[in-house]
Formats: structure tokens, sequence, C-alpha cells
């Protein structure tokens, strides 16, 4: 088995390592093997050349994936620190959204047109036809509101953006409510 497997392999350790898979296949196949079918010699060296295919088979593969690689920069440690950075900026986004989803509609609707389409809070309430008052109002519940869904696993709050027009405007509202 051994000059079977060495003449189609090079190297000493993978002739070693293909015959040793031969007779682990016979042991698992042997229960398979009929005697008045075949004789001994032949079932042995068909479960050699079926290991054989398979190996060539696992190098094919092998050399096609180090082809996929060859000739492009591996990454280096700042590279690699990159990605982590925005992956982990990625999440908090991720976990943001999942927050804003929720919020009531009116509320999530009008910090997404505030603070992902950076509309200005007036033009954000022209867009959902509601009063800028009662854009504000519903901005800052939001907000408020999403600062407490989205804690994140350090026990930091991820900032909410603020847009100049919202900042700078305070809303006082005074009256009973019904």
């Amino acid at each position: 088995m051994t000059r079977f497997v060495s003449r189609r392999f090079d190297d000493p350790h993978t002739v070693a390592d293909v015959v040793a898979d031969v007779f682990l296949a016979v042991v698992d196949s042997g229960d398979a093997y009929r005697t008045a079918a075949r004789n001994e010699r032949a079932w042995l060296f068909g479960v050699a050349q079926h290991v054989v295919s398979a190996e060539y088979r696992r190098r094919r593969r092998a050399d096609v994936l180090n082809s996929r690689i060859a000739g492009r920069r591996l990454m280096s440690p700042d590279d690699i620190a990159r990605v982590e950075d925005r992956l982990v900026a990625e999440n908090e986004g991720r976990a943001l959204i999942e927050a804003m989803s929720g919020l009531p509609e009116r509320q999530r609707a009008v910090l997404e047109l505030v603070a992902v389409d950076q509309l200005s809070v007036a033009d954000a309430a022209a867009a959902l036809r509601i009063s800028a008052v009662t854009a504000r109002v519903a901005l800052h519940r939001a907000r408020t509101r999403l600062r407490r869904l989205a804690v994140t696993p350090g026990g930091d709050v991820p900032a909410v953006p603020a847009t100049s027009s919202t900042s700078a405007t305070s809303v006082t509202v005074t009256g009973s409510r019904k």
C-alpha cells in the first residue's frame, strides 16, 4: 500500500498520512465488503484509490483558496484596529436602530428625519404634517426614551445626535392638560 501511495505523492509525510487514512477507511467500510463478490486485494486498492482521490480534491481546494489570497496584501495591525473600531461603531449603530424600533411611530419618524436625514425640526414637521411644537415635543420624548432604551453593554449611553435648530430652541408649554 505504501508503494501504491508513494507513486502518487512525493512528500513522505503525506504518504504516511494517506496510507493511514486508507486503513482507517478499510476499517470503517469493512462491513460493506463481500467476499464472494471481490477479492480482498482488489477491494483494498479500490479503497486506496478513493482515499487518494479525496486527498487530491482536498489539495485542489486548498490550492484554489491559496491562489485567491496570493498577491494580496495581508492586514497590518493598524488595519485590524481600524476594522475592529468600525465593527464596534456599527454595533452601536445597530443597537440604536433596534432601540429606535421600540419608539412610537411619530417619535421615531421625527427622530429619523432630524437625526438621520438631517432635516430641521420645522422641515420634519412639515414633512409629517404636524406642527413644529408637536415635532419638538416628539423629538424630545424620542431622544429621552432612546437614551433609556439604548444603554450599551459598558453602561454608557450612546450619544443621540442633536441638531443646532433643536438645541438652540427651547419649548415651554404652559397650561393644563386635559
